[in-house]
């Protein structure tokens, strides 16, 4: 049975939600606001196994919940719920931190099967290797004394471990995918967000600028993730 919070101030959606949930054979949790839904999981440190994160939330809003969470260093996932899918309201979900969104209204289908989604990652990731088990697993790529563990969405780099969002983690294995090959802010948008044409890119460099403080010696002149002007991005394993 896994614990879902439920951070949502319209009654008839939270119970509607947590009607399903049960039905799924979930544990669902309810906070009408974003304080005490910070407050349920930084000072009581109730244990969840996902957070349903609206957005448009009475005082403190989902942005703001999102990015307090992950700043104190909870790594729950957070699916995201936004007003009529907007491009910047999905944009600003992933800057501070939400692993999966979904726009209102939606189907509740879709709304489980991403919840789904986002437990089974939650499960790799904390389920120990086989004893027997010596060889480094599959999902890691290392260059340069560097390890970006993507099953655990984690970066080893000069001694330390930083942990990622599943959003950094994929725009991270996106571009490693294409090493070598300069990848426009565009394919990002599409390839990696699912978003369209057009939307503002500005989040895209304010997450290649949080990828470079983990994995290059001098973020301010990169070797690893160089800019490609006029383009977009470039990783190069060995500069």
């Amino acid at each position: 049975m896994s614990r879902i919070l439920i951070v949502e101030d319209e009654q008839h959606l939270a119970d509607g939600l947590c009607f399903n949930l049960e039905a799924e054979g979930h544990q669902p949790v309810v906070a009408r606001d974003g304080e005490l839904a910070l407050r349920m999981v930084l000072t009581e440190q109730h244990k969840f196994d996902v957070i349903v994160l609206d957005v448009m939330l009475p005082g403190k809003d989902g942005f703001a919940v999102a990015s307090e969470l992950r700043h104190a260093g909870q790594y729950v996932p957070i699916l995201m719920l936004t007003a009529r899918g907007r491009a910047e309201d999905v944009l600003r979900g992933f800057e501070s931190g939400a692993d999966d969104y979904l726009p209102k209204p939606f189907e509740l289908t879709i709304l489980i099967a991403r919840l789904n989604g986002l437990l089974r990652r939650r499960r790799w990731n904390e389920e120990p290797l086989p004893a027997e088990a010596t060889a480094p697993p599959p999902d890691r790529f290392a260059f340069a004394g560097r390890t970006l563990d993507f099953a655990a969405m984690e970066i080893h780099a000069g001694g330390k471990s930083y942990q990622l969002t599943l959003m950094e983690c994929e725009l991270l294995r996106y571009l490693v995918k294409k090493a070598g090959q300069p990848v426009s802010r565009r394919a990002i948008l599409e390839d990696v967000w699912g978003l369209a044409e057009g939307t503002d890119t500005r989040a895209i460099d304010n997450f290649i600028v949080r990828l470079r403080r983990y994995i290059e010696e001098r973020p301010a002149a990169p070797k690893f993730l160089q800019t490609v002007r006029g383009v977009g991005y470039r990783f190069v394993p060995e500069p």
